[in-house]
């Protein structure tokens, strides 16, 4: 099309992705989000609806990029659950120490901004969370365990992977970060052992 700024979406995203990890939802303004992906207010505006779509949809493609990648080192060890948790922190940790994306995770600095969020971008926030909990919880599926069990180990290893974004943006060492999924991955074991 003549006269129109062609771009590329899935790149736009990428770098709106960044912004929002980096920054954090607040700190992202309109101009940060322009200069990051290029575009300008109106066709920000234009091929994302503003920056509380664009954040919902910067959300989705770091759930979509990470979420794969969590379905399968959780679903590589079947009949082995104590072994998918600790192939799903291996992931986790990769993340963490990759030195191509900002630190921490982008819904754990979502979680800790939800009360400057709208309400839909909060609920949207809480849903990704679910989605990890229910990928976590299939992961721990085991007919002789207690299900209430399993839910509050599904919980307990969703919580610890947050808490590793945050002490990851704190500065926490790759030793500190290991202490915490070693200890997380024998205590998954141990719950799980009377079932085995």
């Amino acid at each position: 099309m003549s006269g129109r700024k062609q771009f590329d979406v899935d790149e736009a995203l990428d770098k709106a992705m960044a912004v929002f990890w980096q920054r954090g939802y607040a700190d992202a303004s309109l101009d940060v989000l322009g200069t990051a992906t290029g575009l300008g207010r109106g066709s920000l505006y234009g091929a994302f609806g503003g920056k509380d779509e664009l954040f919902r949809r910067a959300l989705d493609r770091y759930s979509a990029t990470y979420g794969a990648r969590y379905e399968d080192a959780l679903t590589a060890h079947p009949g082995d659950p104590a072994r998918a948790v600790e192939a799903f922190f291996g992931v986790v940790l990769a993340r963490i120490n990759d030195p191509a994306v900002p630190e921490g995770c982008l819904i754990a600095q979502a979680a800790a901004q939800s009360a400057v969020l709208t309400p839909e971008s909060a609920a949207h926030v809480r849903r990704l969370l679910d989605i990890q909990q229910a990928r976590v919880r299939a992961a721990l599926d085991d007919p002789h365990a207690d299900p209430s069990m399993l839910d509050d180990l599904a919980v307990y290893v969703v919580a610890i992977n947050q808490s590793l974004a945050v002490l990851s943006r704190a500065g926490a060492s790759d030793r500190e970060l290991r202490a915490v999924v070693r200890f997380a991955c024998e205590t998954v074991a141990s719950r799980l052992a009377p079932a085995n």
